[in-house]
């Protein structure tokens, strides 16, 4: 078969690669119909990846069709359309039985995409462990765009809001308007915040947290306008969707005494100096962490059903995953108003 694979730093080619064979009675194959690239997908990308194999499958957002099945499978059958989280677990414990599958109870937990261990999902065809738990048919009402944000960036804009403890009327600073940022924005609205502040150096950016309602400000006059704008008080919540230390201390720098930082931008050194007195002073609350996907769907699909969340309306590029390699380019270098990058098989 044909997949997108990594060979070292801006070297990602569509190439062949041996078809996936079932490891497992409880394992599936799905044929890829559509799969999209992650803003962490760009960390392999740069050379600063998460293993050091080579030569492996990457991506880990995909919709398809299950073309086989184990003999242990039970939930799903061969026809069947549907929706795979980006990371998968046992499907048997207690937490991936929960949703929590990035905290699975036998250490099953993985990410597709990241290394040879588990083959990304970028690729004509791909293998699902544990699939009655770890693939779930496209519910009703719900659109193959849709349900493709919802592998990972729409969960982990909600995940990321959630945690930022966004309430009734309050206020919320979203840092990073990339494909999530401008979900986490949306995701924001619904929980009720009364102002949201969406921050970003790219003006087309701001442009589509504008039109979402939000107020958009470039980094350099962000601190200075919202100490203005609410008397030096700054905001209840922010969401940092970056990952980079001059992001996170933005974050810390942007919230009020007593409220609450939420980083989801995945990591990019290895040390940051956190300001813990800093912290301990103001009283604030600070969390971070992955995002298990099964764990945000029960109350996301509801949302995405009735039209209040619309993920689909952050999909700039449909190419084929031919283009893929040229893709990758377009999304690394912003060009062309690159948001999020579907590929179709």
């Amino acid at each position: 078969m044909k997949a997108l694979r990594y060979f070292g730093a801006r070297d990602i080619r569509y190439d062949t690669m041996d078809d996936p064979t079932l490891a497992s009675d409880r394992d599936a194959i799905i044929r890829m119909t559509a799969c999209s690239i992650c803003g962490s997908d760009l960390h392999i990308y740069h050379g600063h990846g998460f293993s050091d194999d080579i030569g492996f499958c990457v991506g880990h957002e995909a919709v398809g069709e299950v073309v086989e099945i184990g003999r242990g499978v039970q939930q799903l059958k061969v026809g069947d359309k549907v929706m795979v989280p980006a990371a998968v677990g046992c499907g048997a414990c207690r937490s991936c039985l929960s949703g929590d599958v990035v905290h699975c109870d036998n250490g099953q937990g993985g990410c597709y995409g990241l290394s040879a261990a588990l083959q990304g999902v970028q690729a004509e065809a791909f293998r699902v462990p544990a699939a009655d738990a770890n693939a779930w048919r496209i519910p009703d009402g719900i659109s193959d765009d849709q349900a493709l944000m919802m592998t990972d960036a729409l969960a982990t804009a909600w995940f990321g809001v959630r945690n930022a403890d966004v309430r009734p009327g309050g206020s919320v600073a979203i840092i990073g308007l990339g494909p999530i940022g401008l979900m986490a924005v949306e995701s924001a609205w619904v929980m009720g915040a009364g102002v949201v502040y969406a921050i970003d150096p790219i003006p087309e950016r701001r442009a589509l947290a504008e039109a979402a309602g939000a107020i958009a400000l470039h980094p350099e006059v962000a601190l200075d306008t919202i100490r203005e704008a609410t008397g030096g008080r700054k905001v209840d919540s922010v969401v940092e969707v970056v990952g980079g230390d001059a992001t996170v201390d933005m974050a810390l720098r942007l919230v009020r005494a007593r409220g609450t930082v939420s980083v989801i931008g995945v990591q990019q050194s290895r040390r940051y100096a956190f300001p813990l007195e800093r912290a301990f002073a103001a009283g604030l609350t600070f969390r971070t962490g992955t995002c298990s996907v099964p764990e945000e769907w029960p109350a996301l699909i509801p949302l995405v059903r009735a039209g209040r969340l619309r993920p689909e309306r952050y999909i700039s590029h449909r190419l084929p995953l031919s283009d893929g390699e040229d893709a990758y380019r377009l999304f690394d270098r912003r060009e062309e108003g690159a948001l999020k990058m579907v590929l179709t098989a």
